[in-house]
């Protein structure tokens, strides 16, 4: 199934058209666009640990030399990754509504986006710059946009400078504003720009406030009720900005039964959701849905591979990110397929295991079936390929993919120190263990 989908989404013919149309600081000379995806692919599924140890399977296809590669992944422009993700999530949904496999609106009436910042991890001290001090190079921030009915990540805006402020990354968000879209994010992205932006172009939002944001009350707080968090109480107020504009919204308060981890025993909310769609207590509900981006970034890294080490220059590791996001939304194809076709039994499939799967299995599928064999999805009829991705999952054994399950976390015990005693031997820990016992 998965194979078939990147056969059907990212057609290497197709996306090297699309490459040549859509580029703007590079062309194809000898090394093809759809040949960086291949290699990329393998160390992202974990197949390869780098693309210096992806090249040597696929050297007589590439016909440049590995130095090459990397010139060229050194090169690619962080717009062209940006768009290219944005392509392959327009591919993934339209599949998934094909196949009817949305989950259900998290709010009736409106698409709900999620909205969340990752900067790249450290990578190794390959820069002759970075060789001589211990400071970790960072090659790069991301802004992106989860959609959690379809699990897809349906845009990214990249950025070179690790240090750049994610703020300055949300004019791109607001190009991508649309009518009935309602926008979740945490305060660091509330602003009075971005929330007169959203407003301005049709969309709704539902973002932490942030103490800077100065605001008018129009009323007194009114209590609504309870949540399993806390008090939940509201009112009307109006953002004032620079320009004198005026933002009437409704400013949404919980008491928490327990404090966050920062210490706060409030958190307040900004929300344009009209209140006949939805009161105060189910809002303060569905913010907490903000947390699905997160498990989105846990899969990117623990069961892809988006944090390649070995890649230093930015737009080689944004591209590697950008990667991990496309593989990530095949996935997410593949999981609704298998819950149209195996109901609330696909809702406890693990991502991890799919992957390792894929991983495991890819190179030898590889060997079994020509490639040429695959050409076939290429033309399909998206209605013919729709049927046949739920035959496939139809006969998939989901018991393979189940996630573990664990008991409740216990709390860490404190631990002492003794200098004299950095460490000690397992063995005579296990022996005193059984002297001990009965």
């Amino acid at each position: 199934m998965i194979r078939a989908l990147f056969e059907r989404c990212l057609d290497p013919v197709k996306l090297d058209a699309w490459f040549d149309a859509n580029s703007e600081q590079q062309y194809t000379r000898n090394l093809l666009f759809s040949s960086l995806f291949r290699l990329m692919t393998k160390v992202v599924l974990r197949q390869q640990t780098s693309i210096y140890a992806a090249y040597p399977a696929d050297k007589e296809s590439i016909p440049v030399s590995v130095t090459s590669v990397y010139n060229k992944l050194n090169g690619l422009s962080i717009e062209t990754s940006a768009q290219w993700v944005t392509y392959g999530a327009e591919q993934a949904s339209a599949l998934i509504d094909e196949l009817d496999g949305a989950r259900e609106p998290l709010l009736p009436g409106f698409r709900v986006k999620v909205l969340d910042g990752n900067c790249l991890g450290a990578r190794e001290h390959r820069l002759k710059e970075t060789r001589h001090h211990k400071a970790a190079p960072l090659p790069g921030k991301t802004l992106a946009v989860f959609d959690p009915a379809k699990e897809l990540i349906i845009a990214l805006y990249p950025c070179e400078d690790a240090y750049t402020q994610e703020r300055a990354l949300l004019g791109a968000g607001l190009a991508d504003v649309e009518p009935d879209d309602l926008w979740l994010a945490d305060r660091n992205f509330c602003t009075h720009g971005f929330l007169r932006g959203v407003a301005d172009r049709g969309g709704y939002f539902l973002i932490r406030a942030h103490e800077q944001v100065r605001f008018d009350p129009l009323e007194p707080m009114r209590e609504i009720g309870q949540t399993e968090t806390g008090s939940v109480a509201e009112q009307w107020v109006e953002l004032t900005g620079k320009e004198g504009r005026r933002v009437r919204l409704r400013r949404i308060r919980i008491r928490l039964n327990e404090p966050t981890r920062d210490g706060d025993d409030r958190i307040d909310l900004f929300t344009t959701v009209p209140a006949q769609s939805a009161d105060a207590v189910y809002l303060a509900d569905l913010y907490l849905e903000r947390w699905c981006v997160e498990t989105a970034f846990l899969h990117l890294t623990k069961a892809l591979r988006c944090e390649v080490d070995t890649l230093a220059h930015p737009p080689a590791a944004l591209f590697a990110f950008a990667c991990a996001v496309i593989t990530y939304n095949v996935l997410s194809v593949a999981k609704a397929a298998l819950r149209v076709a195996h109901g609330e039994e696909a809702d406890n499939l693990s991502g991890y295991y799919m992957a390792r799967h894929i991983s495991n299995t890819a190179e030898s599928l590889c060997e079994i079936v020509d490639s040429e064999d695959w050409t076939v999805f290429h033309t399909l009829a998206v209605v013919d390929f729709a049927a046949w991705l739920l035959a496939q999952a139809e006969r998939t054994k989901l018991s393979r993919y189940h996630k573990a399950k664990r008991g409740p976390k216990k709390p860490a015990p404190q631990r002492s120190h003794d200098r004299t005693k950095p460490h000690v031997s397992v063995a005579r820990l296990l022996a005193a263990r059984e002297k001990k016992s009965p």
